[in-house]
């Protein structure tokens, strides 16, 4: 995974700045966005983890014989 980066929030102006706004609408979505990346690729990650876990166990099983 990439290390994490520290982005700072343009400050904001006495008066209403359109520019300033859209700026950091952009960041915030940006970061929605990269954060739900990372939560999706962590899922995936467990999930196959939990498959290949689950296969082995199986395999594992099948040379057991009866009764243990």
């Amino acid at each position: 995974m990439k290390d994490i980066r520290t982005i700072s929030l343009p400050i904001s102006s006495p008066e209403y700045n359109r520019a300033n706004e859209s700026q950091t609408r952009r960041i915030i979505e940006q970061t929605i966005a990269d954060l739900n990346n990372k939560i999706t690729k962590v899922q995936q990650m467990q999930s196959t983890v939990t498959s290949k876990a689950s296969k082995r166990h199986q395999f594992l099983l099948m040379g057991m014989k009866h009764g243990w």
